[in-house]
Protein backbone atom coordinates (compact mmCIF):
# COMPACT_ATOMS: atom_id res chain seq x y z
CA UNK A 1 0.00 0.00 0.00
CA UNK A 2 1.54 3.29 -1.10
CA UNK A 3 1.02 6.48 0.90
CA UNK A 4 -0.12 9.78 -0.62
CA UNK A 5 -0.50 13.43 0.38
CA UNK A 6 -3.10 15.49 -1.51
CA UNK A 7 -2.47 19.24 -1.87
CA UNK A 8 -4.89 21.71 -3.46
CA UNK A 9 -6.04 25.16 -2.34
CA UNK A 10 -9.58 24.46 -3.57
CA UNK A 11 -11.05 22.74 -0.51
CA UNK A 12 -14.06 21.32 -2.37
CA UNK A 13 -11.86 19.70 -5.00
CA UNK A 14 -9.33 18.49 -2.42
CA UNK A 15 -12.02 16.90 -0.24
CA UNK A 16 -13.67 15.44 -3.33
CA UNK A 17 -10.44 13.78 -4.40
CA UNK A 18 -9.85 12.39 -0.93
CA UNK A 19 -13.42 11.18 -0.27
CA UNK A 20 -14.66 10.11 -3.70
CA UNK A 21 -11.68 8.01 -4.78
CA UNK A 22 -11.51 4.44 -3.45
CA UNK A 23 -7.82 4.76 -2.61
CA UNK A 24 -7.47 1.32 -1.05
CA UNK A 25 -8.86 -0.33 -4.18
CA UNK A 26 -6.08 1.13 -6.32
CA UNK A 27 -3.34 0.54 -3.76
CA UNK A 28 -3.00 3.91 -2.00
CA UNK A 29 -3.64 5.35 1.45
CA UNK A 30 -4.12 9.09 1.98
CA UNK A 31 -1.97 10.10 4.95
CA UNK A 32 -2.22 13.88 4.70
CA UNK A 33 -3.69 16.90 2.95
CA UNK A 34 -2.63 20.52 2.47
CA UNK A 35 -4.22 23.72 1.25
CA UNK A 36 -1.01 25.56 0.35
CA UNK A 37 2.57 24.85 -0.63
CA UNK A 38 4.00 25.37 2.83
CA UNK A 39 1.61 22.88 4.41
CA UNK A 40 2.30 20.42 1.59
CA UNK A 41 6.05 20.62 2.25
CA UNK A 42 5.45 20.11 5.97
CA UNK A 43 3.26 17.08 5.26
CA UNK A 44 5.91 15.55 2.98
CA UNK A 45 8.60 16.02 5.62
CA UNK A 46 6.38 14.64 8.40
CA UNK A 47 4.50 11.83 6.61
CA UNK A 48 7.21 10.82 4.09
CA UNK A 49 4.66 9.77 1.45
CA UNK A 50 5.37 7.70 -1.62
CA UNK A 51 3.32 10.15 -3.72
CA UNK A 52 2.51 13.86 -3.55
CA UNK A 53 -0.55 14.77 -5.65
CA UNK A 54 -0.56 18.56 -5.94
CA UNK A 55 -2.00 21.44 -7.90
CA UNK A 56 0.69 23.28 -9.86
CA UNK A 57 -0.67 26.67 -8.80
CA UNK A 58 -0.56 26.83 -5.01
CA UNK A 59 -0.57 29.73 -2.51
CA UNK A 60 2.78 30.82 -1.02
CA UNK A 61 4.84 28.17 -2.80
CA UNK A 62 4.02 27.18 -6.39
CA UNK A 63 3.85 23.56 -7.43
CA UNK A 64 7.12 23.91 -9.35
CA UNK A 65 8.92 25.41 -6.35
CA UNK A 66 7.25 22.81 -4.13
CA UNK A 67 8.63 20.06 -6.37
CA UNK A 68 12.11 21.54 -6.09
CA UNK A 69 11.95 21.67 -2.29
CA UNK A 70 10.45 18.18 -2.03
CA UNK A 71 13.41 16.92 -4.06
CA UNK A 72 15.67 18.52 -1.46
CA UNK A 73 14.08 16.97 1.64
CA UNK A 74 12.41 13.82 0.30
CA UNK A 75 13.82 12.80 -3.11
CA UNK A 76 12.24 9.32 -2.84
CA UNK A 77 8.72 10.85 -2.96
CA UNK A 78 7.06 10.75 -6.40
CA UNK A 79 5.23 13.90 -7.51
CA UNK A 80 2.10 14.16 -9.70
CA UNK A 81 0.74 17.52 -10.85
CA UNK A 82 -2.87 18.56 -11.32
CA UNK A 83 -2.97 21.70 -13.41
CA UNK A 84 -5.48 23.97 -15.05
CA UNK A 85 -2.72 25.42 -17.13
CA UNK A 86 -2.07 23.62 -20.39
CA UNK A 87 1.17 25.45 -21.01
CA UNK A 88 4.34 23.91 -22.38
CA UNK A 89 6.52 26.00 -20.08
CA UNK A 90 4.97 24.38 -17.00
CA UNK A 91 5.48 20.92 -18.42
CA UNK A 92 9.11 21.78 -19.20
CA UNK A 93 9.73 22.95 -15.65
CA UNK A 94 8.02 19.84 -14.28
CA UNK A 95 10.26 17.48 -16.26
CA UNK A 96 13.46 18.59 -14.51
CA UNK A 97 12.06 17.39 -11.17
CA UNK A 98 11.21 13.87 -12.42
CA UNK A 99 7.45 14.43 -12.19
CA UNK A 100 5.69 11.07 -12.49
CA UNK A 101 2.45 12.45 -13.98
CA UNK A 102 1.07 15.74 -15.32
CA UNK A 103 -2.76 15.92 -15.40
CA UNK A 104 -4.93 18.75 -16.64
CA UNK A 105 -7.98 20.21 -14.92
CA UNK A 106 -10.89 19.85 -15.16
CA UNK A 107 -10.66 16.11 -14.61
CA UNK A 108 -13.42 13.68 -13.68
CA UNK A 109 -13.02 11.35 -10.72
CA UNK A 110 -13.14 8.39 -13.15
CA UNK A 111 -10.28 9.83 -15.22
CA UNK A 112 -8.32 10.71 -12.10
CA UNK A 113 -8.72 7.14 -10.87
CA UNK A 114 -7.36 5.83 -14.18
CA UNK A 115 -4.40 8.19 -13.93
CA UNK A 116 -3.72 7.08 -10.37
CA UNK A 117 -3.76 3.46 -11.50
CA UNK A 118 -1.14 4.35 -14.11
CA UNK A 119 0.89 6.16 -11.47
CA UNK A 120 0.74 3.08 -9.25
CA UNK A 121 2.12 0.98 -12.11
CA UNK A 122 5.03 3.40 -12.43
CA UNK A 123 5.72 3.29 -8.69
CA UNK A 124 5.43 -0.50 -8.79
CA UNK A 125 8.07 -0.51 -11.50
CA UNK A 126 10.38 1.68 -9.38
CA UNK A 127 9.96 -0.66 -6.40
CA UNK A 128 10.44 -3.77 -8.54
CA UNK A 129 13.49 -2.34 -10.27
CA UNK A 130 14.96 -1.29 -6.94
CA UNK A 131 14.54 -4.84 -5.64
CA UNK A 132 15.47 -6.65 -8.84
CA UNK A 133 18.59 -8.74 -8.90
CA UNK A 134 20.74 -7.70 -11.82
CA UNK A 135 24.45 -7.15 -12.07
CA UNK A 136 26.35 -7.25 -15.32
CA UNK A 137 30.11 -7.60 -15.46
CA UNK A 138 31.60 -5.53 -18.29
CA UNK A 139 34.90 -4.09 -19.42
CA UNK A 140 34.12 -1.10 -17.24
CA UNK A 141 34.48 -3.32 -14.17
CA UNK A 142 37.97 -4.36 -15.24
CA UNK A 143 38.92 -0.70 -15.44
CA UNK A 144 37.18 0.71 -12.36
CA UNK A 145 38.30 -1.91 -9.82
CA UNK A 146 42.05 -1.21 -10.14
CA UNK A 147 41.33 2.51 -10.64
CA UNK A 148 39.89 2.68 -7.11
CA UNK A 149 41.91 0.01 -5.34
CA UNK A 150 45.40 0.60 -6.78
CA UNK A 151 47.50 3.73 -6.68
CA UNK A 152 48.41 5.11 -10.09
CA UNK A 153 51.29 7.22 -8.89
CA UNK A 154 51.53 10.98 -8.71
CA UNK A 155 48.31 12.77 -9.52
CA UNK A 156 50.22 15.53 -11.35
CA UNK A 157 51.51 13.07 -13.94
CA UNK A 158 49.73 14.33 -17.08
CA UNK A 159 50.74 11.30 -19.16
CA UNK A 160 49.26 8.96 -16.55
CA UNK A 161 46.01 10.93 -16.43
CA UNK A 162 45.79 11.01 -20.23
CA UNK A 163 46.26 7.23 -20.31
CA UNK A 164 43.50 6.75 -17.74
CA UNK A 165 41.18 9.00 -19.72
CA UNK A 166 41.84 6.99 -22.87
CA UNK A 167 41.17 3.71 -21.08
CA UNK A 168 37.99 5.12 -19.55
CA UNK A 169 36.77 6.10 -23.02
CA UNK A 170 37.75 2.77 -24.58
CA UNK A 171 35.92 0.69 -21.98
CA UNK A 172 32.79 2.85 -22.16
CA UNK A 173 32.93 4.49 -18.73
CA UNK A 174 33.26 7.87 -20.44
CA UNK A 175 31.47 8.38 -23.76
CA UNK A 176 32.81 11.79 -24.68
CA UNK A 177 36.50 12.62 -24.70
CA UNK A 178 35.79 16.34 -24.48
CA UNK A 179 34.12 16.13 -21.08
CA UNK A 180 34.45 18.24 -17.95
CA UNK A 181 33.75 15.49 -15.44
CA UNK A 182 34.85 15.40 -11.86
CA UNK A 183 34.66 12.33 -9.65
CA UNK A 184 33.15 11.19 -6.35
CA UNK A 185 33.17 7.76 -4.72
CA UNK A 186 30.35 6.45 -2.53
CA UNK A 187 30.64 3.55 -0.09
CA UNK A 188 27.21 2.13 0.82
CA UNK A 189 26.37 -0.36 3.60
CA UNK A 190 22.94 -1.79 4.45
CA UNK A 191 21.95 -3.20 7.85
CA UNK A 192 18.91 -4.90 9.28
CA UNK A 193 17.11 -3.79 12.45
CA UNK A 194 19.63 -5.71 14.58
CA UNK A 195 22.57 -3.91 12.97
CA UNK A 196 23.75 -6.91 10.95
CA UNK A 197 25.33 -6.12 7.58
CA UNK A 198 22.91 -7.15 4.82
CA UNK A 199 24.76 -5.59 1.90
CA UNK A 200 24.88 -7.98 -1.05
CA UNK A 201 25.83 -7.99 -4.73
CA UNK A 202 22.15 -8.26 -5.68
CA UNK A 203 21.53 -4.79 -4.21
CA UNK A 204 24.01 -3.00 -6.49
CA UNK A 205 21.25 -2.55 -9.06
CA UNK A 206 19.05 -0.94 -6.41
CA UNK A 207 21.64 1.78 -5.82
CA UNK A 208 22.13 2.21 -9.58
CA UNK A 209 18.37 2.78 -9.99
CA UNK A 210 18.80 5.99 -7.98
CA UNK A 211 22.13 7.13 -9.41
CA UNK A 212 21.05 6.92 -13.04
CA UNK A 213 18.54 9.73 -12.46
CA UNK A 214 21.31 12.18 -11.65
CA UNK A 215 24.87 11.37 -12.83
CA UNK A 216 27.12 8.97 -14.69
CA UNK A 217 28.18 6.06 -12.52
CA UNK A 218 29.59 2.58 -12.14
CA UNK A 219 28.90 0.44 -9.07
CA UNK A 220 30.13 -2.89 -7.78
CA UNK A 221 29.97 -5.03 -4.63
CA UNK A 222 33.07 -5.72 -2.56
CA UNK A 223 33.54 -7.12 0.94
CA UNK A 224 30.17 -6.15 2.36
CA UNK A 225 30.01 -2.73 0.70
CA UNK A 226 28.57 -1.28 -2.50
CA UNK A 227 31.12 1.03 -4.08
CA UNK A 228 30.00 3.59 -6.68
CA UNK A 229 32.18 5.80 -8.84
CA UNK A 230 30.22 8.90 -9.88
CA UNK A 231 31.02 11.10 -12.88
CA UNK A 232 29.51 14.57 -13.31
CA UNK A 233 30.34 18.23 -13.73
CA UNK A 234 31.03 20.26 -10.62
CA UNK A 235 27.72 22.05 -11.09
CA UNK A 236 25.83 18.76 -11.23
CA UNK A 237 27.54 17.52 -8.06
CA UNK A 238 26.73 20.78 -6.25
CA UNK A 239 23.10 20.46 -7.31
CA UNK A 240 22.39 16.75 -7.02
CA UNK A 241 24.95 14.95 -4.83
CA UNK A 242 23.18 15.62 -1.53
CA UNK A 243 19.83 14.74 -3.13
CA UNK A 244 20.89 11.40 -4.64
CA UNK A 245 22.49 10.07 -1.46
CA UNK A 246 19.39 10.99 0.53
CA UNK A 247 17.28 9.29 -2.17
CA UNK A 248 19.30 6.07 -1.72
CA UNK A 249 18.84 6.13 2.07
CA UNK A 250 15.12 6.88 1.93
CA UNK A 251 14.40 4.29 -0.79
CA UNK A 252 16.38 1.66 1.10
CA UNK A 253 14.39 2.32 4.27
CA UNK A 254 11.00 2.48 2.53
CA UNK A 255 11.34 -0.31 -0.03
CA UNK A 256 13.83 -2.72 1.50
CA UNK A 257 13.10 -2.00 5.16
CA UNK A 258 16.79 -1.69 6.01
CA UNK A 259 19.09 0.94 7.44
CA UNK A 260 21.54 2.52 5.03
CA UNK A 261 24.86 4.25 5.72
CA UNK A 262 26.74 6.09 2.97
CA UNK A 263 30.32 7.40 3.01
CA UNK A 264 30.95 10.20 0.51
CA UNK A 265 34.40 11.20 -0.71
CA UNK A 266 35.65 14.63 -1.61
CA UNK A 267 35.16 15.71 -5.22
CA UNK A 268 38.27 14.85 -7.23
CA UNK A 269 39.45 16.51 -10.44
CA UNK A 270 41.26 13.56 -12.04
CA UNK A 271 40.76 9.84 -12.59
CA UNK A 272 44.13 9.09 -11.01
CA UNK A 273 42.80 10.68 -7.80
CA UNK A 274 39.93 8.18 -7.56
CA UNK A 275 42.08 5.86 -5.47
CA UNK A 276 42.28 8.57 -2.82
CA UNK A 277 38.52 9.19 -3.19
CA UNK A 278 37.90 5.50 -2.46
CA UNK A 279 39.93 5.79 0.75
CA UNK A 280 37.97 8.90 1.69
CA UNK A 281 34.62 7.19 1.08
CA UNK A 282 35.58 4.18 3.19
CA UNK A 283 36.85 6.48 5.93
CA UNK A 284 33.61 8.46 5.90
CA UNK A 285 31.60 5.23 6.09
CA UNK A 286 33.36 4.47 9.35
CA UNK A 287 31.57 7.38 11.02
CA UNK A 288 28.26 5.54 10.70
CA UNK A 289 26.54 4.09 13.74
CA UNK A 290 25.43 0.47 13.94
CA UNK A 291 21.69 0.13 13.36
CA UNK A 292 21.25 3.73 12.17
CA UNK A 293 20.91 5.25 8.71
CA UNK A 294 23.21 8.12 7.90
CA UNK A 295 25.09 10.06 5.23
CA UNK A 296 28.69 10.92 6.09
CA UNK A 297 30.79 13.26 3.94
CA UNK A 298 34.49 12.90 4.65
CA UNK A 299 34.85 16.66 4.17
CA UNK A 300 32.35 17.18 7.03
CA UNK A 301 33.97 14.69 9.36
CA UNK A 302 37.64 15.34 8.65
CA UNK A 303 39.24 18.54 7.44
CA UNK A 304 41.93 16.67 5.48
CA UNK A 305 41.99 13.52 3.40
CA UNK A 306 42.14 10.19 5.17
CA UNK A 307 44.75 9.13 2.62
CA UNK A 308 45.47 5.55 1.71
CA UNK A 309 43.22 3.20 3.70
CA UNK A 310 43.78 0.05 1.68
CA UNK A 311 47.06 -0.90 3.43
CA UNK A 312 45.63 -0.71 6.96
CA UNK A 313 44.91 -4.02 8.63
CA UNK A 314 41.32 -5.00 9.31
CA UNK A 315 41.85 -4.71 13.05
CA UNK A 316 43.20 -1.19 12.80
CA UNK A 317 40.36 -0.22 10.47
CA UNK A 318 37.79 -1.49 12.97
CA UNK A 319 39.54 0.36 15.78
CA UNK A 320 39.39 3.53 13.69
CA UNK A 321 35.66 3.10 13.25
CA UNK A 322 35.08 2.59 16.95
CA UNK A 323 37.30 5.52 17.91
CA UNK A 324 35.40 7.69 15.44
CA UNK A 325 31.85 6.76 16.39
CA UNK A 326 31.66 3.82 18.79
CA UNK A 327 30.69 3.94 22.44
CA UNK A 328 33.25 3.47 25.19
CA UNK A 329 31.76 0.06 25.94
CA UNK A 330 31.99 -1.06 22.31
CA UNK A 331 35.63 0.01 22.15
CA UNK A 332 36.45 -1.79 25.43
CA UNK A 333 34.75 -4.95 24.18
CA UNK A 334 36.68 -4.92 20.89
CA UNK A 335 40.01 -4.34 22.67
CA UNK A 336 39.18 -7.31 24.89
CA UNK A 337 38.69 -9.45 21.79
CA UNK A 338 42.03 -8.28 20.41
CA UNK A 339 43.87 -9.22 23.59
CA UNK A 340 42.11 -12.59 23.78
CA UNK A 341 43.06 -13.36 20.18
CA UNK A 342 46.73 -12.48 20.70
CA UNK A 343 47.60 -15.81 22.23
CA UNK A 344 50.78 -16.32 24.22
CA UNK A 345 53.31 -16.88 21.45
CA UNK A 346 54.91 -13.62 20.30
CA UNK A 347 52.06 -11.70 21.97
CA UNK A 348 54.33 -8.82 22.95
CA UNK A 349 55.68 -8.40 19.42
CA UNK A 350 52.20 -8.66 17.90
CA UNK A 351 50.84 -6.02 20.27
CA UNK A 352 53.79 -3.68 19.64
CA UNK A 353 53.23 -3.88 15.85
CA UNK A 354 49.50 -3.26 16.27
CA UNK A 355 50.16 -0.33 18.60
CA UNK A 356 52.57 1.33 16.17
CA UNK A 357 50.09 1.01 13.31
CA UNK A 358 47.22 2.22 15.46
CA UNK A 359 49.16 5.17 16.87
CA UNK A 360 49.89 6.39 13.36
CA UNK A 361 46.23 6.01 12.45
CA UNK A 362 45.00 7.66 15.66
CA UNK A 363 47.30 10.66 15.37
CA UNK A 364 46.20 11.16 11.76
CA UNK A 365 42.53 10.93 12.75
CA UNK A 366 42.85 13.34 15.67
CA UNK A 367 44.80 15.80 13.53
CA UNK A 368 42.23 15.55 10.71
CA UNK A 369 39.26 16.12 13.00
CA UNK A 370 40.47 18.51 15.70
CA UNK A 371 44.24 19.17 15.55
CA UNK A 372 44.14 18.76 19.36
CA UNK A 373 46.54 15.89 19.87
CA UNK A 374 48.79 17.23 22.66
CA UNK A 375 47.19 14.87 25.17
CA UNK A 376 48.26 11.91 23.05
CA UNK A 377 51.93 12.85 22.74
CA UNK A 378 52.83 10.76 25.79
CA UNK A 379 52.17 7.68 23.66
CA UNK A 380 55.43 8.01 21.75
CA UNK A 381 56.47 4.38 21.49
CA UNK A 382 55.10 1.17 23.04
CA UNK A 383 57.41 -0.05 25.78
CA UNK A 384 57.47 -2.15 28.92
CA UNK A 385 55.95 -5.54 29.59
CA UNK A 386 53.04 -7.02 27.68
CA UNK A 387 50.66 -6.03 30.46
CA UNK A 388 52.02 -2.47 30.53
CA UNK A 389 51.64 -2.16 26.77
CA UNK A 390 48.05 -3.40 26.99
CA UNK A 391 47.33 -0.66 29.51
CA UNK A 392 49.05 1.93 27.27
CA UNK A 393 47.15 0.74 24.22
CA UNK A 394 43.79 0.81 25.97
CA UNK A 395 44.50 4.28 27.33
CA UNK A 396 45.57 5.51 23.88
CA UNK A 397 42.36 4.29 22.22
CA UNK A 398 40.12 5.66 24.97
CA UNK A 399 41.77 9.07 25.10
CA UNK A 400 41.77 9.32 21.30
CA UNK A 401 38.03 8.63 21.32
CA UNK A 402 37.45 11.35 23.92
CA UNK A 403 39.59 13.87 22.03
CA UNK A 404 37.82 13.18 18.71
CA UNK A 405 34.33 13.33 20.24
CA UNK A 406 35.17 16.59 22.03
CA UNK A 407 36.65 18.02 18.84
CA UNK A 408 33.62 17.06 16.76
CA UNK A 409 31.28 18.58 19.33
CA UNK A 410 33.30 21.78 19.44
CA UNK A 411 33.39 21.95 15.65
CA UNK A 412 29.65 21.31 15.45
CA UNK A 413 28.95 24.10 17.94
CA UNK A 414 31.13 26.50 15.99
CA UNK A 415 29.40 25.67 12.71
CA UNK A 416 25.99 26.09 14.31
CA UNK A 417 27.02 29.42 15.83
CA UNK A 418 28.23 30.51 12.39
CA UNK A 419 24.87 29.63 10.82
CA UNK A 420 22.94 31.40 13.57
CA UNK A 421 25.12 34.47 13.04
CA UNK A 422 24.33 34.42 9.31
CA UNK A 423 20.60 34.15 10.07
CA UNK A 424 20.87 36.97 12.62
CA UNK A 425 22.58 39.30 10.16
CA UNK A 426 20.98 38.28 6.85
CA UNK A 427 17.43 37.19 7.68
CA UNK A 428 16.09 40.07 5.55
CA UNK A 429 17.55 38.44 2.42
CA UNK A 430 14.66 36.61 0.76
CA UNK A 431 17.17 34.37 -1.06
CA UNK A 432 18.77 33.04 2.14
CA UNK A 433 18.60 29.23 2.07
CA UNK A 434 20.10 26.09 3.59
CA UNK A 435 21.90 25.19 0.36
CA UNK A 436 23.35 28.68 0.00
CA UNK A 437 24.58 28.79 3.58
CA UNK A 438 26.03 25.26 3.44
CA UNK A 439 27.99 26.25 0.34
CA UNK A 440 29.39 29.31 2.09
CA UNK A 441 30.70 27.37 5.09
CA UNK A 442 31.85 24.38 2.98
CA UNK A 443 29.71 21.57 4.39
CA UNK A 444 26.98 19.51 2.75
CA UNK A 445 23.29 20.52 3.11
CA UNK A 446 22.52 17.10 4.63
CA UNK A 447 25.18 17.51 7.31
CA UNK A 448 24.27 21.11 8.09
CA UNK A 449 20.55 20.34 8.31
CA UNK A 450 21.13 17.47 10.76
CA UNK A 451 23.64 19.54 12.74
CA UNK A 452 21.28 22.50 13.22
CA UNK A 453 18.46 20.17 14.21
CA UNK A 454 20.66 18.41 16.75
CA UNK A 455 22.15 21.59 18.23
CA UNK A 456 19.01 23.77 18.31
CA UNK A 457 16.08 21.36 18.12
CA UNK A 458 14.82 23.26 15.07
CA UNK A 459 15.38 22.98 11.34
CA UNK A 460 17.19 25.68 9.38
CA UNK A 461 13.95 27.04 7.92
CA UNK A 462 12.29 27.04 11.37
CA UNK A 463 15.24 28.98 12.82
CA UNK A 464 15.14 31.46 9.94
CA UNK A 465 11.35 31.86 10.19
CA UNK A 466 11.59 32.36 13.96
CA UNK A 467 14.11 35.17 13.53
CA UNK A 468 12.11 36.79 10.73
CA UNK A 469 8.80 36.71 12.60
CA UNK A 470 10.35 37.90 15.87
CA UNK A 471 11.78 40.88 14.02
CA UNK A 472 8.49 41.43 12.22
CA UNK A 473 6.60 41.37 15.52
CA UNK A 474 8.81 44.13 16.88
CA UNK A 475 8.09 46.23 13.79
CA UNK A 476 4.35 45.51 13.95
CA UNK A 477 4.12 46.57 17.59
CA UNK A 478 6.74 49.31 17.62
CA UNK A 479 6.30 51.13 14.31
CA UNK A 480 3.61 52.40 11.97
CA UNK A 481 5.13 50.66 8.94
CA UNK A 482 2.73 49.05 6.51
CA UNK A 483 2.47 45.25 6.58
CA UNK A 484 3.87 45.06 3.07
CA UNK A 485 6.92 47.09 4.12
CA UNK A 486 7.46 44.92 7.19
CA UNK A 487 7.22 41.78 5.07
CA UNK A 488 9.91 43.04 2.69
CA UNK A 489 12.09 44.24 5.59
CA UNK A 490 11.99 40.74 7.08
CA UNK A 491 12.76 38.71 3.95
CA UNK A 492 9.29 38.01 2.55
CA UNK A 493 8.54 38.98 -1.05
CA UNK A 494 4.92 37.78 -0.75
CA UNK A 495 2.80 39.75 1.76
CA UNK A 496 0.13 37.03 1.95
CA UNK A 497 2.72 34.36 2.70
CA UNK A 498 4.22 36.64 5.35
CA UNK A 499 0.82 37.09 7.01
CA UNK A 500 0.27 33.32 6.92
CA UNK A 501 3.62 32.63 8.62
CA UNK A 502 3.10 35.46 11.11
CA UNK A 503 -0.28 34.13 12.21
CA UNK A 504 1.00 30.58 12.41
CA UNK A 505 3.89 31.70 14.62
CA UNK A 506 2.12 34.37 16.73
CA UNK A 507 -1.49 33.18 16.69
CA UNK A 508 -2.63 36.50 15.23
CA UNK A 509 -2.22 38.23 11.89
CA UNK A 510 -0.12 41.46 11.85
CA UNK A 511 -3.27 43.61 11.61
CA UNK A 512 -5.00 41.68 14.40
CA UNK A 513 -1.97 42.10 16.65
CA UNK A 514 -1.95 45.85 16.05
CA UNK A 515 -5.67 46.10 16.70
CA UNK A 516 -5.32 44.13 19.92
CA UNK A 517 -2.42 46.33 21.04
CA UNK A 518 -4.34 49.54 20.26
CA UNK A 519 -7.43 48.28 22.11
CA UNK A 520 -5.33 47.62 25.21
CA UNK A 521 -3.88 51.15 25.26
Amino acid sequence: MYTVVVADDEEELRKGIINRIDWEEIGFEVVGEAENGIEALEQVEKKQPDLLLTDIRMPFVSGIELARQVREIRPATQIAFLSGFDEFSYAQQAIQYNIISYMLKPITMADLKKQLQEIKKKIDYVFEEFESRKQEMTNVHEFVMPLLLDSYGKTDDMDREALMQERAFTCGLIRNKNHSFQYVVLAVALQDAQGKNRTSAELVHSVDMILKKYVGYYSFYMEGRIISLLLATRGAFDKYLHIMVKDIVQSTERILGMKCTIGVSRIQQKLVECHEAYGDAMGALGYGRVGESGIHYIADEERMSTGDMTGVQETVAELENLIRSGTRGELETYLGKIYSAMGEEHAQIKLRILMIQTMSSVFRLVHAVTNEYTVLQKFCYPKGSYQEMKEQFTELCMEAREVINAGKKKSSQKLCEQVMHIIEKEYADSELSLIGVSGRINVSPNYLSALIKKETGMSFIDSLTKKRIESARELVMGTSMKVREIAERCGYSDQHYFSYCFKKFCGLSPNQMRQQMQAAE
